[in-house]
């Protein structure tokens, strides 16, 4: 009965099950508009997050580690010294989100009242640096330092025997903070993943201060005021990073094929992948003939596909969907706001076009080295 549950968990935790499962959570959880927000009152979502619900999210938490744990195979992952950091990431930041939005949705109902949200409140009260602030940060790195200490005593440090340049270790991962990015090059060129990508993102955190003209929730936990906002930010950094990184530490195993949490790790096991880019797709499959020798011939349906995708997308999104941000920001700031949107979400649909379709590339042309 316990084997046949771990296999489920196994088959449940393929990322083209996990994934989709995990957006249709995150719309409902995080709802970025005003009727989501009602379906998340109705489950009984919203109460979670401002009762008590950090308790129960930390109980099912413990006890699905607790029960991972009786399993070699999932024990000897989450134990490795490389990993522990990651599963303490995972309850941090399950705990800061519960904590954040638990004071983000109270002031939304004390603002509901005609109430002040409690950070005006609290700020009635004058707190000094010296003594309050200066004595709290003082524990605070007191208590760091043992933590470290205790850490430093019971796990060994992950070093491994000399760098040999004839033997690759299986699998070969980056350090943690560097996973989502090797996980990004699994779908995407060297040039988009390694240098597009991270730009995009270090010009997107630039651009938000001269993007956003909502004043609402400055100051105070809100979330209410900046259902949007706030729904994008967590979505991108959630599912497009936290769970790149997971995936890359507890589901990434040898020759870099996806294993279960309560899978064997074995070296022999290869996956048939059969990747094809979209041009194979339209000429040898759905028109059963070779591929054209022109260039721009045979890469024509990706470039349409793209150019499709960054031109009438944005039109059709500022007339249905994102009509109010399309009023508010105006042309010119909608159009960078979306670009980088757009850009932003290439990486999901990239990935389930890989998981589900077998497509390599939209566009391949490696005369030029040109793959997106």
């Amino acid at each position: 009965m316990i084997e046949e549950f771990k296999n489920i968990i196994n088959i449940l935790a393929r990322p083209y099950i996990m994934f989709p499962a995990m957006i249709v959570a995150f719309i409902f959880i995080f709802p970025a508009t005003d009727g989501l927000m009602k379906i998340n009152r109705r489950l009984g979502l919203y109460k979670l997050w401002t009762n008590n619900g950090g308790i129960a999210i930390f109980a099912f938490l413990f006890l699905g580690f607790g029960f991972g744990l009786t399993d070699p195979n999932f024990r000897a992952i989450v134990t490795k010294p490389d990993n522990v950091p990651i599963v303490g990431l995972i309850f941090l930041v399950v705990f800061f989100l519960w904590f954040a939005l638990k004071q983000a949705w109270e002031n939304d109902e004390r603002e509901a009242k005609g109430l002040r949200p409690n950070e005006a409140e609290d700020a009635k009260e004058n707190i000094l640096v010296w003594p309050d602030l200066v004595y709290i940060e003082f524990i605070a790195m007191l208590l760091i330092s043992a933590l470290l200490i205790v850490w430093a005593i019971v796990l060994k440090a992950p070093l491994e025997q000399p760098a040999n340049p004839t033997v690759s270790p299986n699998p070969s991962k980056a350090p943690w903070y560097f996973l989502g990015l090797q996980e990004m090059l699994v779908y995407f060129d060297p040039w988009i993943a390694g240098v597009l990508f991270p730009t995009v993102i270090m010009l997107g955190f630039m651009c938000i201060p001269f993007i956003d003209n909502n004043r609402k929730g400055l100051g105070y936990y809100s979330f209410n005021s900046r259902k949007m906002a706030i729904s994008i930010f967590l979505f991108f950094w959630l599912i497009l990073w936290i769970f790149l990184i997971i995936t890359g530490t507890f589901l990434r195993g040898p020759n870099w094929n996806f294993f279960g949490p309560f899978e064997y790790w074995d070296v022999h096991k290869l996956e048939a992948l059969t990747n094809i880019n979209l041009s194979e797709v339209v000429y040898m499959i759905l028109l059963n003939q070779r591929l054209p020798d022109n260039i721009l011939l045979r890469e024509i349906w990706g470039i349409l596909a793209l150019l499709g995708y960054f031109t009438l997308t944005p039109l059709i999104l500022a007339k249905t969907f994102l009509k109010n941000v399309y009023n508010r920001l105006g042309p010119l700031r909608y159009s960078i706001f979306i670009i980088f949107m757009l850009l932003a979400a290439s990486l999901p649909i990239k990935m389930f076009l890989r998981w589900i379709f077998n497509i390599k590339y939209i566009v391949a042309i490696p005369e030029f080295f040109l793959n997106i």
